[in-house]
């Protein structure tokens, strides 16, 4: 057992053993006791004068260098992008006037072995304070690798935190300008890798030769990256500045370029299959690069099918620092391939290889067979999506167009049998292959959970109905009789669809109201609609709830005078066309116009953004058929189909919900309420299973869970995983011991920190826990739990959540801010305390209880929907839950108010089950709360007590009128200005809290509550 837990220390030595012995490094020595520099001047000199550059050329290189990473008047990223320039394309100088100016080489990218490797460990950087890196890689005195490492015991994280700290101002962001990888690692979780600038969730795994296992995970990845000619080849050709972000490959990414460039080497074609979200545009940009870059006579043409995809590509690229031209016609597209060997990077519509005038088709293909325009280069097509524009007349034409072009097909949708074969013969094989299972797996993207909701639907009165039809129908004939029967069938499926409608409005604003994400403006959601009528009529409705004004249509209509000119009728009623034209022309009202754009355009760009990057003031987008593919929003969270699809458009459109977007997003979902589940098992079932598995990888899989099963599974693997974190705690076992595994000695700061990372893995753990019962609390029957396991399990989840307090207190830990806790005290208040399962009512904010305070509780029951009123059960629950609602999310500001109204509240509830009370008497009695919540206080107050915070320090301070405002006074006369999030200043109003009540216990009560009363 002497080998188990070894210090940080041993893995340094083996590491730093590894680079030399193994990699062939040189050792440069421990660092520590010397100022040291991102730019080691002799160490780059003498490579510089090795590799036949003088000294003064050396000095000029240098100066240069050292100019672009000290610039005080850049960001750290835009620093490090200028000096990633000059290490790829060197520095053009000159040292005497007379002389021509002259390249010279910071690296030589083709001839690893003239290039100087080195490392250097616990590196001393000076600055505003003083931090050491574990080991730090040198290439020609270049410092363009730094290596954080711990022991086993600590988590792999606590060294990318670590390295991300090193990066700010106030510590030593001066040595990163340079640094072009970040690794973190341990024996136990391996090797992590980033950049600069790159947040926690994105540092990144390699997976390469699985099947190996003679090496510890952390030395075989470094001996993978770090290898010479790899690490050389990922700084020239894998690095990305997009858009104000610094990227480095996954795996799948760079094994998908190099399989591409072999076949682009012998002019060949293929497919790239990298399933949807995976990342394909940021294949497309680097393997166009290192096209353009190694053959002079290149040009790409990215070829796609939908004009949107053309725009985003086209700003894919632009991000990337990549500009393209975009083709404005056929015409536009065949002058630029024809005239002259620019622009070498172009987009295009694959519609603009077309003629609308051709009548027989296949001999204006003879033509352009016999009488071939020859473009001017040698041409590389991308074609985007290639699934639906690998066959069919337009691709014919592209290919006769554009001959002895490479074309290389890209897609993430699982090709049908009946289009795998022609998308073989158009493009070629499989050139690489990453399915969905795999992305998964990666955490590349998000798993899907599928739930399926049923609408019924029936007619109202078949008697008028058929009363309605004869009166009609007096002295027509059969046929005539006939044709009324087929537009009456149309109506019924309209008038139908109305209430349809309604009854999923309705529950899609219930979801907003309680689904986790969505109720906390985190979460995003896209609903698919049948038809343009359709989305509009839904648009609508959405303006009569809580989502007015933060929900858009967009489809492809732009409203024209021309649209409605015949659609008068007379009648008191709107046709389908004048309903959408009068929609649009209301809705676009106020969208300013801009140059170049319709103002339907504009509209659609301004809720497209503020659904990307704003989700609380743009929480859902209704769609017909644009945005289900191409579009990627990591906010979208849900997407609710109200559209029979099936095959390519269905697989694309559940994937607008895989994107990553924080811990809170662990799924994506699909709601479907066409019952296309079976559909979607079909299009799985005939998808094709003939992936060439040479090529990396097998058949594209889409893997959907039922919603019920699904959270049963990871509600028992979060029990399992606390349970075995837990395990190892020493009998008795009580409160003492688990404050002693978790903690050590609490007046030993090293104790602390040492334990550090485990009591973070059991926070984690606990939260996941928490999440994984609050999904699926409502329906533990469903998920097959018996009434003992689902009081068991409470019990159980109780008891770790009373655990981490105490672990939490004990440790100083209480106001721990990391993401996983945000929402923690909520999920516990709503879902483990509750004493019945929650079913928020369709209204967000609570507008109910401002209603009946306003108009009294019969004006707020005629305010519900009305499939509600005629149920006293279902009026009943949706007042209780609304109060709930209020009394859960207000507890903070009062716990001991919000906890007597509580008990009032079930007191009441209590009543009404037992039927003890009239049901009138139970509306008074809901009332009279409704009102007392309102007012915030039972029993009056002293008229020194007058504002709210004061008014919560009274209450909770059993009734103590002078302690109230000696610590209101306090805390006014210590606070600063945004002292929330400041832990120094959150301390000073704890210290102001204490001064007064002298007691830890009740201070932290007390700056629980002033910290949420907005007065403070």
């Amino acid at each position: 057992m002497s080998g188990i837990g070894e210090p940080e220390r041993t893995t340094q030595n083996r590491v730093i053993d590894l680079f030399v012995k193994r990699l062939g490094w040189r050792y440069l020595g421990d660092w520590s006791e010397r100022a040291n520099t991102n730019i080691e001047p002799g160490l780059f000199t003498a490579n510089a004068v090795a590799r036949g550059f003088s000294e003064a050329q050396a000095a000029v290189a240098l100066e240069r260098l050292h100019r672009e990473a000290t610039n005080h008047t850049r960001s750290l990223y835009q620093n490090n992008k200028a000096v990633h320039e000059l290490l790829r394309y060197g520095v053009a100088a000159k040292t005497d006037v007379s002389q021509k100016s002259e390249t010279i080489a910071l690296i030589e990218w083709a001839h690893s072995e003239r290039n100087d490797f080195a490392v250097a460990e616990e590196v001393t950087l000076l600055g505003g304070n003083t931090r050491r890196p574990d080991v730090v890689l040198y290439v020609n005195g270049i410092a363009i690798g730094v290596l954080e490492l711990k022991n086993s015991r600590t988590s792999v994280g606590h060294g990318i935190r670590q390295a991300l700290s090193n990066q700010k101002p106030e510590f030593n962001e001066w040595f990163y300008p340079t640094v072009q990888f970040v690794f973190a690692g341990n024996d136990s979780e391996g090797l992590r890798y980033g950049t600069i600038c790159t947040p926690e969730k994105y540092f990144l795994t390699w997976k390469e030769d699985e099947a190996d296992d003679s090496d510890n995970k952390l030395d075989k990845y470094l001996l993978k990256l770090c290898d010479k000619q790899r690490i050389l080849e990922l700084m020239h050709d894998f690095v990305l500045f997009d858009g104000g972000q610094k990227k480095l490959p996954r795996v799948h990414q760079y094994f998908g370029i190099k399989a591409a460039q072999k076949r682009i080497g012998r002019r060949e074609g293929g497919i790239i299959w990298h399933t949807q979200g995976s990342g394909k545009s940021i294949v497309m940009v680097l393997l166009a690069r290192w096209i353009l870059e190694n053959n002079p006579r290149a040009r790409v043409i990215v070829v796609t099918d939908r004009d949107e995809l053309d725009s985003q590509i086209e700003s894919n690229f632009a991000a990337a620092g990549e500009p393209m031209r975009r083709t404005t016609s056929g015409a536009d597209l065949m002058a630029l391939l024809s005239g002259a060997p620019t622009p070498r990077l172009i987009c295009s519509l694959v519609q603009k290889f077309g003629r609308k005038d051709v009548e027989n088709f296949d001999r204006f293909i003879r033509q352009l067979d016999e009488n071939p325009q020859r473009p001017v280069g040698e041409l590389f097509v991308f074609v985007d999506e290639c699934h639906r524009t690998q066959s069919g007349k337009l691709n014919r034409v592209m290919k006769a167009v554009l001959p002895g072009a490479v074309f290389i097909g890209f897609t993430g949708t699982p090709l049908l049998k009946q289009d795998k074969q022609t998308s073989l013969e158009v493009f070629g094989s499989y050139i690489h292959t990453y399915k969905y299972s795999e992305a998964v797996e990666d955490s590349v993207v998000l798993d899907l959970v599928y739930e399926a909701r049923d609408v019924d639907q029936e007619l109202g009165s078949q008697d008028k109905i058929d009363q309605w039809f004869d009166a009609k129908t007096r002295g027509l004939n059969d046929w005539q009789k006939d044709e009324l029967r087929k537009v009456w069938g149309t109506m019924q499926r309209v008038l139908s669809s109305r209430s349809r409608m309604g009854r999923i409005v309705d529950d899609i604003v219930f979801d907003f109201a309680t689904k986790p994400r969505l109720n906390r403006h985190r979460g995003t959601a896209m609903l698919v609609a049948r038809s343009i009528y359709e989305a509009c009529k839904y648009y609508e409705l959405f303006q009569k709830t809580v989502l007015k004004g933060r929900c858009a249509v967009i489809t492809s209509y732009n409203p024209q005078a021309a649209d409605v000119t015949l659609e008068e009728t007379g009648a008191a009623s709107e046709t389908d066309k004048q309903f959408i034209y009068n929609l649009y022309q209301a809705m676009l009202a106020k969208v300013p116009q801009q140059s170049g754009m319709t103002r339907t355009e504009v509209y659609e760009e301004q809720a497209k953004q503020l659904f990307k990057k704003e989700p609380a003031n743009m929480k859902l987008l209704i769609v017909v058929d644009k945005l289900l593919t191409g579009f990627d929003a990591p906010s979208c969270t849900y997407l609710y189909i109200d559209k029979s699809m099936q095959d390519h458009g269905l697989f694309q459109a559940i994937c607008r919900t895989n994107r990553l977007d924080g811990d809170d997003k662990q799924f994506g979902y699909i709601v479907d309420f066409m019952d296309l589940f079976k559909k979607v098992q079909g299009a799985i079932s005939v998808y094709s299973s003939e992936l060439d598995h040479g090529a990396g990888g097998v058949d594209p899989e889409v893997m959907l869970h039922g919603r019920v099963t699904k959270g049963r599974e990871r509600l028992e693997d979060a029990m399992e995983a606390i349970y075995l974190i837990c395990e190892p705690v020493p009998p008795p076992r009580d409160d003492d011991a688990f404050r002693r595994f978790f903690c050590g000695n609490t007046e030993i700061a090293t104790d602390l920190e040492e334990r550090a990372s485990l009591r973070a893995i059991f926070y984690k753990a606990c939260a996941s826990v928490v999440r994984a019962y609050a999904n699926i609390a409502d329906e533990m029957d469903l998920a097959g739990f018996t009434l003992q396991e689902v009081d068991s399990i409470k019990a159980q989840i109780a008891d770790y959540v009373k655990l981490r307090d105490i672990i939490r207190n004990a440790a100083g830990e209480a106001l721990d801010l990391k993401p996983y806790e945000a929402d923690m005290r909520h999920l516990i208040d709503t879902y483990i305390e509750a004493k019945e399962p929650r079913k928020i009512s369709p209204f967000d904010d609570m507008p109910l209880l401002e209603i009946i305070a306003t108009l009294g509780i019969e004006g707020a029951i005629g305010t519900l929907p009305g499939s509600l009123k005629g149920n006293k059960d279902a009026v009943a629950e949706t007042i209780e839950n609304n109060i709930r609602a209020k009394i859960i999310k207000e507890r903070v500001t009062d716990p001991a108010f919000y906890d007597k109204m509580s008990e009032l509240l079930n007191e009441i509830i209590a009543a009404r089950k037992a039927k003890a009370m009239e049901y009138e008497k139970y509306l008074q009695g809901l009332a009279e709360l409704v009102a007392t919540l309102g007012k915030g206080e039972v029993g009056g107050r002293p008229s020194t007590i007058k504002t709210d915070g004061q008014r919560a320090l009274y209450n909770n301070l059993d009734r103590d009128e002078v302690t109230a405002l000696r610590i209101d006074e306090a805390v006014k006369d210590m606070r600063q200005a945004d002292w929330r999030g400041v832990p120094a200043r959150e301390q000073e109003i704890k210290a102001a809290i204490y001064g007064v009540v002298q007691n830890i216990e009740k201070t932290e009560a007390i700056y629980a509550i002033i910290f949420h009363q907005r007065e403070y």
